[in-house]
């Protein structure tokens, strides 16, 4: 066989994966389009939906009109097109991920579809667990916290000045802005929380270990410290917040990959492989350095 015919050969599995890969694309993005144009139909609930923790404070300080503003003319059909962007990704999530699974499980042998499919199951239910504790704990706190710059009286005619002649702060936010802070907040929770999934994936691959990152904790600490400063509002309550829940997060991921290494040392001692007294290339490397001068040994 010549060598253009090894090159034809090698080919055609490569053209058969990107034709797989193609039709699995295609799939998605269509699943991505059928719920973006269903979410779009809808926005104005999803919209009420969103704005409900911002009322929420709002109607706590006695203010009962939470209405936002359209600052530009195309900025209401803008505020539509993100949510359906969002909305689209959320309803068609299920089905790319399923679309992924069909392109990757063909590759991998039975052990490793075991070990694969918890983690595609995971991730995304980690990720609304994240976007809901956002929601529902974080974004409350943190309007509520903002809420907190207005200065309230009764207003002249003018609507600026009020009795006492101090100027007036009232809240009137713009309606792309506060979907802007909202997805902000909901998205940065939601990767937060993939943490525990993506180390424990690395502490099955072998990348990382218990011992290791137990031993980084103190770097650990100060990349989580960087990041919530990064991704959050400039208010301390949401900054406490989300280093206080990554570096749990990264506390069980410790947990969790310890959990992983005891499950591979138990396999490894049921099939022979691991020596509980000794390790013998740990043992092998102390013989090498007994052999040597003592100042070489240093």
């Amino acid at each position: 066989m010549s060598a253009s015919d090894d090159i034809d050969d090698s080919a055609a599995p490569l053209i058969e994966h990107l034709a797989e890969l193609r039709t699995r694309l295609i799939h998605s993005v269509i699943a991505f389009i059928i719920g973006m144009i269903i979410c779009f139909t809808v926005w104005n609930p999803i919209f009420n939906f969103l704005t409900a923790p911002l009322c929420s404070a709002m109607a706590e300080r006695g203010q009962q009109d939470c209405g936002l503003i359209l600052i530009k003319l195309q900025e209401g059909f803008f505020v539509a097109i993100s949510i359906s962007l969002l909305g689209g990704l959320v309803l068609g999530f299920p089905y790319i991920s399923y679309q992924l699974w069909r392109f990757v499980a063909p590759g991998l042998y039975k052990n490793e579809k075991g070990a694969f499919l918890p983690f595609l199951i995971s991730s995304p239910l980690m990720f609304f667990l994240g976007a809901a504790f956002a929601f529902y704990v974080v974004t409350p706190l943190a309007f509520d916290f903002f809420l907190g710059f207005q200065q309230s009286g009764s207003l002249t005619g003018d609507g600026e000045i009020n009795d006492s002649g101090i100027a007036a702060i009232a809240f009137q936010g713009s309606a792309q802005e506060y979907l802007s802070l909202t997805i902000k907040f909901i998205v940065a929770f939601g990767l937060c929380f993939q943490l525990p999934v993506l180390l424990t994936l690395m502490g099955k691959a072998g990348l990382v270990s218990s011992e290791g990152l137990g031993n980084v904790r103190k770097y650990a600490v100060v990349g989580i410290l960087v990041l919530a400063a990064l991704v959050t509002p400039p208010d301390v309550i949401t900054q406490v917040i989300l280093f206080v829940v990554v570096y749990g997060l990264y506390e069980l991921s410790i947990f969790l990959v310890r959990r992983v290494e005891a499950k591979r040392e138990e396999k490894l001692r049921a099939e022979g492989y691991y020596d509980d007294e000794e390790d013998p290339l740990l043992a092998e490397f102390e013989d090498d350095a007994g052999d040597l001068p003592e100042d070489e040994r240093r």
